[in-house]
């Protein structure tokens, strides 16, 4: 098997288990619903968001537009980078770390694109798949289904703490999803062996 239909298959592992996960969450739980995974440090806490990775949005319609079709032009160039550097025989990190980061990208771009269109909301409800009366949102205009919660540290900062002296605190807060995981894991493989990555890249052309 050729590397590109290697990482296609590997790519399509990783939407598959993205999307499995999303869609029990959507149909199983109301917004804002959570349960205990581990403790009080791992929760599966359901949330949507608007945007982008861990939470953060861009505000207004034009501003979820935007990012959408940013979305997409992102994707298409990681794909292209992807099928050039399997056809060139780059180093198997650096294709492993890109394939995570197009399957991250493509597993959130996929609620975006199309969960407004195939559920109706969560809100004081468990959404329902291809409900009647349509989804809640038109086609981009989806939102992103969160659901992992790492509160690893809650507590309060001490009195004598600069600025946020006796503040509330929690680490890790950001909910995040599946997808995330897979960008922040590509991109972080990338910083940690870039040198070998890409002078081994280099050597070879």
């Amino acid at each position: 098997m050729s590397l590109i239909k290697k990482s296609a298959l590997f790519i399509v592992v990783l939407l598959i288990l993205d999307q499995v996960f999303k869609i029990w969450i959507k149909t199983h739980m109301m917004l804002g619903e959570e349960f205990s995974v581990f403790g009080d440090w791992f929760i599966i806490h359901f949330i949507e968001n608007n945007g982008m990775a861990f939470g953060m949005e861009l505000e207004g319609k034009w501003g979820k537009i935007l990012l959408s079709l940013f979305r997409i032009v992102a994707i298409c160039g990681i794909g292209w980078y992807l099928n050039d550097i399997c056809k060139k025989k780059a180093p198997k990190g650096l294709i492993l770390s890109i394939g995570l980061i197009f399957a991250g990208a493509m597993g959130n771009i996929i609620d975006s694109a199309f969960y407004g269109l195939i559920f109706n909301d969560s809100y004081y409800q468990v959404a329902s798949f291809l409900p009647e009366a349509g989804g809640y949102s038109s086609f981009l205009h989806g939102k992103v289904v969160d659901m992992l919660y790492f509160p690893l540290v809650d507590g309060n900062f001490p009195s004598w703490f600069p600025v946020w002296g006796g503040d509330h605190f929690v680490f890790f807060r950001p909910v995040f999803n599946v997808a995330d995981s897979y960008i922040t894991i590509g991109v972080t493989l990338i910083l940690l062996f870039h040198k070998k990555y890409f002078v081994e890249e280099t050597s070879k052309k």
